[in-house]
Order: C-alpha cells, then structure tokens, then sequence
C-alpha cells in the first residue's frame, strides 16, 4: 500500500473518531432523538481534503459507530436511514470540492467560504431528507392526529437546520482562516 492511501485511511480513522467524539458532546434538542453539534465538521474536512469517497466513508464510519454506542434502533431499515445513510450522504459536500481548493488556492475567501457553504446545505439538507423519512415512517406513532411527514419535516428541522447553520459556520470560519488543512500531504 503506498504511503499516499495510508495516510488517507489514517485520517479517515482518526476523523471518524473525532466526529464521534463531537457528536458525543452535543445539544439534545428532543428526549426523542436529535441533537445540535459539530459531527459534520470532520466528514465536510475529510471530503475536500481527500474527495467524494473518503467522505462518504468518513461519514459511514461515524454512522456505524453510533450504532454500536447508544443508537435507537427500532427497526433494521430505520437503522439504516437514521445512522448509515444520514451521516454517509454528509460526504457528498466533496461536490463542491475542486471550487473550494481552486479559491484556497488563490486566496478568495468569499467565494471559498460561499462553495463551502453550498456544500454543507448540500450534505445537510440529503441528512435532513434521510432522519425525516426514517421519522415519517418509523415513528409514526408520535405525530398523534398530525400527518407523519409534516411532523417529521418539522420535527427533524428543529434540530437538522441548527446542526446544519452551526456547521456551516464552523467550517468557514475554521477553512478561510486555516486553508491548508484542506490541502493533503504527499
């Protein structure tokens, strides 16, 4: 294995962890489930760092793992939806990942911070669609006399577009100020 992919595979893991570790200390919105924190920051890191696959896998590993810490699980598809896909789809902010090196790369911020921006609402609108499906058809049961899906679109915004602004803000202000965490070593 060359040295490149190792190190690629390393970051992967240690950002997984870190992601893990944020999602840990977060703002429960809900005693359902939900909780405002900066879990997509390391996936969003690890997508313009190394690309589209290492970001979703960033985001699989984080999934997969808060299955084995505490997840509520009531059914193996809702499992899926609410932890494999939600965080897996997060990785697909690497869309936008050649604009925002190619602005780094000449120091436009505003553009940067605006590519950036785009792909995290990307990324956290698909974990958005992925936690409403799961809640409009497993957990019916909580909207009461309401319809299941608007109760879950405004359930899950509750907490889905704090997460979303928070990590938003997080990642500009942290990749406009420090760009070369973006740029991979060789």
């Amino acid at each position: 294995m060359d040295k490149k992919k190792l190190l690629m595979l390393v970051e992967i893991a240690i950002f997984a962890a870190v992601g893990l570790v944020l999602d840990q200390v977060s703002f429960k919105v809900w005693a359902q489930g939900g909780s405002v924190s900066l879990v997509m920051v390391p996936i969003v890191l690890i997508a313009f760092r190394w690309g589209l696959g290492a970001g979703v896998t960033t985001g699989l590993l984080i999934g997969v793992m808060q299955t084995m810490f505490g997840a509520y699980i009531v059914h193996w598809f809702q499992g899926l939806l609410d932890y494999g896909i939600a965080f897996t789809v997060v990785g697909l902010a690497a869309i936008v990942r050649k604009p925002v090196l190619d602005a780094a790369a000449n120091a436009k911020k505003v553009k940067m911070a605006n590519y950036i921006v785009i792909g995290i609402i990307v990324a956290g609108f698909l974990r958005y669609a992925a936690h409403t499906t799961a809640g409009a058809v497993f957990f019916a049961e909580y909207a009461g006399d309401q319809n299941a899906w608007v109760y879950s679109i405004i359930y899950n915004g509750t907490y889905m577009l704090p997460a979303t602004i928070l990590t938003a803000v997080a990642c500009v202000l942290l990749f406009t100020s420090a760009p070369q965490l973006m740029q991979r070593k060789s």
